[in-house]
């Protein structure tokens, strides 16, 4: 399976996690998850040692849990504390614990060695917390789709014009040549649209009364979390590159969750410059990117279903797929990597 196993995935936003006991699955594993009395999320192997049985199907027993089939019972390190009629606990008779760390009201699992789980390398950014910028959780996308597939429509600024044509592009940028540091980490792609009509987004919440240059920055942080920086400011303003947070600025990040080899959770947030404070705004912005979303949807599943054909030929790349291409190659070299190390 092409998944890369030591990185830190976003399980859930912090409220789907409660005191129910919660089946999450990440790369074709399934987890069992559930805040513990002190509101520590815990992530364990959603399957019982013994008949295989869901532990998720059981019940909870103060911070362990019971499970349904015959009762034995784990705490939330995994180890079995209990195995009803019998006072030996075999040695084979525990699951797999995973490391859980929180933060920005985002639940992130480490799906690799234990060892190497290290929460300062959790995708972070200073406009989450900075002053004048407001962050906003949106929704979540169930996509039909490999996460490749999915990533790399989040590397490719030129699909803008064509599937968005209403709220995040428009027919002024079709021939606008697309930029990209494939050097970088995170892998960038970025075009700017000089004096051009706003689009939809911005004649919404832009506030301008004639064309702007605006802008596309597409980051992609591997294995699989994406980052969107667009925006746009009155032509007469000569915004430099340098100075984007000048205009109207939006962050829109996602962050994929490959669920398996053909489906993935697209959560997604995004952190603004304007009308902050201002729940109407996050409403009406969540509406925009549903419907811009659903055509991403629309168009991945369908590719997904064409990978799922016989093939006549490989698909061909073009100027504009450099960051796709290098986002392949490096995630296919990660594996190599870790299945070497193994």
């Amino acid at each position: 399976m092409k998944f890369v196993q030591n990185a830190w995935y976003v399980a859930g936003w912090a409220l789907e996690f409660g005191d129910d006991l919660r089946r999450v699955t990440i790369l074709a594993e399934h987890l069992v998850m559930y805040r513990d009395s002190h509101g520590t999320v815990v992530a364990l192997e959603d399957r019982c040692p013994h008949r295989l049985l869901p532990l998720s199907m059981g019940r909870r027993v103060g911070d362990d849990i019971q499970c349904g089939y015959h009762g034995m019972t784990f705490d939330g390190t995994g180890k079995c504390v209990r195995v009803p009629g019998q006072d030996t606990i075999p040695p084979q008779a525990y699951v797999e614990s995973y490391p859980v760390h929180e933060r920005h009201d985002i639940v992130w699992v480490w799906m690799g060695a234990r060892e190497l789980a290290n929460a300062d390398n959790i995708f972070d950014m200073p406009e989450f917390t900075a002053p004048g910028w407001d962050a906003h959780q949106g929704g979540q996308l169930h996509l039909g789709s490999h996460y490749l597939n999915v990533a790399e429509n989040l590397v490719d600024p030129a699909h803008v014009s064509f599937v968005h044509p209403t709220t995040l592009g428009s027919a002024a940028s079709e021939d606008v040549v697309v930029e990209a540091d494939t050097k970088a980490d995170p892998i960038v792609a970025w075009r700017w649209i000089r004096d051009a009509p706003p689009v939809g987004f911005f004649q919404e919440f832009g506030g301008f009364n004639g064309n702007v240059d605006r802008w596309h920055y597409y980051y992609l942080h591997l294995p699989s979390t994406a980052v969107i920086d667009f925006g746009s400011a009155a032509v007469e303003e000569r915004l430099a590159e340098c100075d984007r947070d000048k205009g109207v600025r939006i962050f829109a990040i996602h962050f994929l969750t490959p669920v398996d080899e053909t489906n993935t959770i697209d959560r997604w947030m995004h952190i603004r410059n304007t009308a902050t404070n201002d729940d109407a705004v996050s409403r009406r912005m969540d509406d925009l990117f549903d419907i811009a979303f659903a055509e991403d949807k629309l168009i991945l599943e369908a590719i997904q279903e064409e990978e799922n054909r016989p093939a006549k030929r490989p698909p061909i790349r073009v100027s504009f797929d450099r960051g796709p291409n290098v986002y392949r190659k490096r995630i296919e070299r990660l594996i190599a990597a870790e299945r070497s190390a193994t």
